[in-house]
Order: C-alpha cells, then structure tokens, then sequence
C-alpha cells in the first residue's frame, strides 16, 4: 500500500493496523471464525479466502484468470456450497477473447465463468465484481440481467454494498 497506488501513508491513519504474513494454503484460526487461503492464477501472486463461521462461508475470490480447459481446483476448493461467493468478472467472454484486444493472461475473468463456476461448486448467493472501469453502469446491468437468467441468485457488486448472513437463517440480505 504505497505511492501511487494508495497516496495516503499508513502512519496518519487512525487505526491499529497489524500485519501478518501468510503462506499460500494456509487455514487461519481466530475464536470460532476459520480462514481457508489458495493461491489463484494471476502474475504476480493473488489469493484466495473462504471464511468459514457458524456453519455459514463467503469465498472472496480476487484477482484470477480462469483455465480455458478446466475449472481451477483452488476457486472450486474456496467456492464450494458456499453461501456467498464474491468473484473476479471483470470481462465478458467476448472481450477476454477478443482477436485484436485479447485480455488472456491479464490475470482476469469473465461474469460467465463465474457463473459456470458458481453452478459447479452449488454456492447460494454469487456476487460479481472487479467491474472493469470501462464498464458503465447500464453495461453492467446489462450483464447482471444476463447472469441472472443462468444463475438467478446474482447481484453486481456496487459501492456500499452489504450482505449479512446468519445463523440458523437461510436468507441471505443485501443491506
């Protein structure tokens, strides 16, 4: 977290902040709160987490580019039956594959492998983000309409989004 990417120094932030190094695959232990890690595929290192609590688990899948032949056996591992799934989609297929403006190897997906992969590993609820910001907001409606027609319990990220889960409740809320 430094200049030019976050312009603001650690030091004047007014908080504990504690940093801790981790190894890919790990599982951290906090109280009754489990965090699985896997390493995706994205250059330069990016990771995975699914956090695990009272039965209930949210994957949080960032940064990574899809197999063209397979599903990755790390996201299937952090996204299965989770009850929330919040995954890279950043472009559509036709992008990622286009001839003349190939996004392949960038280290990036697309809302349709999230889908797919959401279907495979039965999650409930699949949240799409990591919107590319040449996507307007009637663009990515559009793609959430789309995604919803093969995986209805979609949603698009957006600033200030929420989503509570709780014990012994089924019903997934936005908030």
């Amino acid at each position: 977290m430094s200049h030019p990417n976050f312009p603001v120094p650690l030091q004047i932030m007014r908080a504990d902040l504690e940093f801790y190094n981790l190894e890919m695959g790990e599982t951290l232990h906090c109280g009754d709160v489990t965090v699985e890690t896997r390493p995706l595929n994205h250059p330069g290192e990016a990771v995975g987490y699914r956090v695990n609590w009272q039965g209930l688990s949210a994957a949080y899948i960032t940064d990574t580019e899809h197999f063209p032949d397979r599903f990755d056996d790390n996201v299937l591992a952090l996204a299965r039956q989770a009850d929330v799934m919040i995954i890279d989609a950043t472009y559509t297929d036709e992008e990622y594959n286009d001839p003349k403006y190939s996004k392949v190897g960038w280290g990036h997906s697309t809302w349709q492998q999230a889908v797919k992969i959401a279907r495979a590993a039965q999650v409930k609820q699949l949240v799409l983000f990591h919107h590319d910001p040449a996507h307007n907001d009637d663009f990515l409606d559009r793609i959430g309409e789309e995604a919803r027609k093969i995986f209805p319990e979609t949603i698009l990220a957006r600033e200030g989004l929420s989503i509570e889960l709780r014990p012994g409740d089924d019903q997934i809320d936005e908030v």
